[in-house]
């Protein structure tokens, strides 16, 4: 099953938000700035990444490494938005600040591990309730957009009605038990 381009947008969306919350609380956490330009930038990385993502339904095995994937990318991104100038020593910039450190590698690795988990959970039960939803509203949709073609029935002639005289014709008979009282009112 695949997805519309809607459907798509709104699939990229989540995984950009997702993605770039993560990684700003994250590198907020560990001290360091982000710049409002970096984050739209980082946010047009996410949402690119996920739109090419998003075509049908994807398990954690492709959902963890196109998520560490974008966030190692989005790490980069913002350490290079908040190095200053005083960095450059003798003509080129000092780079230490892109290779992680230890911990922060173990801190990447379980958020990344955490959020694809929790995506690919979501992007299962989705897809599941869009495989139900498929299998119960197919019979209805299909009796709707059929077109009903009804046999063309051969009008017949009426039946005579039955012979009367004109007095009898209006008369109301009234026969049988007359009709009992009742009452709703039990005091």
């Amino acid at each position: 099953m695949t997805a519309a381009l809607p459907f798509r947008l709104a699939r990229a969306t989540v995984f950009a938000v997702v993605c770039l919350g993560l990684s700003v609380a994250a590198h907020r956490l560990g001290g360091g700035p982000v710049s409002t330009p970096v984050a739209a930038g980082g946010l047009l990385l996410a949402f690119g990444a996920g739109v090419a993502a998003s075509g049908g339904e994807r398990p954690l095995t492709v959902i963890f490494p196109l998520l560490a994937g974008v966030q190692a990318v989005l790490h980069v991104l913002f350490t290079l938005g908040h190095t200053p100038a005083a960095h450059h020593v003798t003509g080129h910039t000092h780079m230490s600040g892109l290779a992680p450190s230890a911990g922060m590698l173990v801190a990447h690795a379980w958020a990344a591990g955490l959020t694809a988990l929790w995506l690919a959970r979501g992007e299962a039960a989705l897809w599941g309730l869009l495989r139900r939803l498929a299998v119960r509203l197919h019979p209805v949709l299909v009796a709707c957009l059929q077109p009903v073609h009804k046999p063309i029935a051969a009008v017949a002639a009426p039946e005579p009605g039955r012979l009367r005289s004109a007095l009898l014709a209006f008369a109301a008979p009234r026969r049988g038990p007359p009709h009992a009282q009742v009452s709703c009112y039990s005091g």
